[in-house]
């Protein structure tokens, strides 16, 4: 729950960081030029609003301001370089595309290293100044816990190590019972919660088992009455082995046994927004001038088509033709059999290719048309979908997503042919951590990673 305290804190953090991003632009432009200041400041005021747009587009990529990272100023501190560094990352690959090319380099360095160091003093400043609050204010809400079950102990645990909440025990010193056995409220639950209200505690959280919440409505009529808040925290550790969440639709509480953060509409709108500006970048940048000459080059070494296109599984299982550069002989068993070491189905251009993923990059035209994502699961041959979804626990899950021209199975080492079940598992496994646990910043490493590789060559690709 947050408190007034913590969505000021956002606000601040948010608006605080804003003014030290434009302050260390000026001092950066008058410490790092000695030439005429009204001239030069006609010339890069330009980029004021895209260093704004900029850091408003990395902070909010890595959450920065959000609700989870507020909350601990370990993340604080761990977002805010991130998105620093992000930030400098799109500004540079900004500027390499910009015709203004005037922009000086001593202006760049000066201008990161002031941000860098008025984030440091930014962020000491935030936790002495929470310190004082925490001692010398009420800033910290109070709350207590009724009931005692494991769900309990956990969330006792939670508030005793969480600086925003002020943890006054468990109102109940023994094993708990809220009604009798004619679901009357029990005098001694009625006097829990008067408690908490002549002590200041304004809410209290009580955890109930699935065969206890028909008693919610009696404590919540007496909370009331107390002018407490009442919150219920469901425990289903009996039940329910697995991690879930609870979300609602309409009326309806949904458990959800499985993470899914890109089942959020928000988190699919900025990766499908990442994947249309980076495979545009890729198209116009790359494939315009490399896609004539490797043509030129598969078609002198084996006749033929220039892309090869294969139906593969897609999201949700879909069908969809996916493409890539020719990089073998025309042959009957393309939509059947893995291209194996030393196959000599393999042109000479296209080993060259597959060692380098060259032969991924029309997989960006998939992307564009939003058959696949830059970073996602592989997706496999329908007779591989078919093969591996009889034998392999949970095969299916990875086609929850759109599949990726790389992924974290193959950043990984898992890319390539799979000689046996064991690899295919490992893959498997890799592509459902993706799954639930994506962030945006994880595609960005994941990208990074690829193209490190790239440079490397990789042994598992031929």
């Amino acid at each position: 729950m947050q408190s007034r305290y913590l969505y000021s804190l956002r606000l601040l953090l948010g608006g605080t960081d804003l003014l030290i991003l434009n302050f260390s632009f000026f001092l950066a432009f008058y410490m790092g030029n000695n030439l005429d200041k009204a001239l030069f400041f006609d010339h890069y005021r330009q980029y004021l609003i895209n260093i704004n747009i900029l850091w408003l587009l990395s902070s909010n990529m890595l959450t920065l301001y959000s609700k989870k990272t507020i909350m601990s100023l370990e993340n604080v501190y761990r977002a805010s370089w991130k998105s620093m560094f992000l930030h400098m990352v799109f500004w540079v690959f900004f500027l390499s595309f910009s015709k203004d090319q005037q922009i000086s380099r001593v202006f760049l360095g000066l201008f990161y290293t002031f941000f860098a160091v008025n984030l440091l003093i930014s962020r000491f400043l935030l936790t002495v100044i929470e310190n004082i609050l925490s001692k010398h204010f009420k800033i910290r809400k109070p709350v207590a816990v009724m009931g005692r079950n494991n769900t309990s102990l956990r969330l006792a645990t939670f508030f005793e190590k969480d600086t925003h909440y002020n943890f006054e025990g468990f109102l109940d010193q023994d094993d708990y019972m809220f009604v009798d056995n004619n679901g009357q409220l029990l005098p001694a639950a009625c006097e829990q919660i008067k408690r908490a209200a002549d002590n200041g505690i304004k809410e209290v959280y009580v955890s109930l088992t699935a065969d206890k919440l028909s008693e919610a409505g009696s404590l919540m009529q007496e909370a009331e009455r107390q002018c407490v808040r009442l919150k219920f925290v469901p425990d289903f550790s009996q039940s329910i082995a697995s991690p879930f969440t609870i979300n609602y639709m309409g009326e309806f509480p949904v458990i959800s046994m499985r993470k899914e953060p890109l089942e959020q509409m928000h988190s699919r709108f900025r990766k499908r927004l990442a994947d249309i500006l980076f495979s545009s970048a890729v198209i116009i940048f790359v494939l315009s001038w490399l896609y004539p000459i490797l043509a030129i080059i598969i078609k002198l070494q084996s006749p033929g088509p220039v892309l090869f296109k294969q139906l593969r599984s897609g999201r949700n299982n879909e069908m969809f033709w996916c493409y890539k550069f020719r990089s073998m002989k025309m042959n009957k068993d393309s939509d059947a059999k893995q291209a194996t070491k030393n196959d000599d189905r393999v042109t000479r251009i296209g080993r060259f290719m597959r060692k380098t993923s060259l032969d991924e990059l029309p997989q960006f035209f998939n992307v564009l048309l939003g058959n696949m994502s830059v970073v996602g699961p592989r997706p496999h041959m329908l007779k591989h979908t078919e093969q591996y979804r009889a034998i392999i626990d949970k095969y299916m899950v990875r086609h929850y997503l759109k599949p990726g021209i790389t992924g974290w199975a193959q950043v990984n080492g898992f890319r390539g042919e799979t000689i046996n079940l064991e690899l295919m598992e490992k893959r498997v496994e890799h592509d459902i951590w993706y799954l639930e646990n994506w962030s945006a910043m994880l595609d960005v490493k994941i990208v990074f990673l690829t193209i490190i590789n790239m440079l490397k060559g990789e042994e598992s690709a031929y």
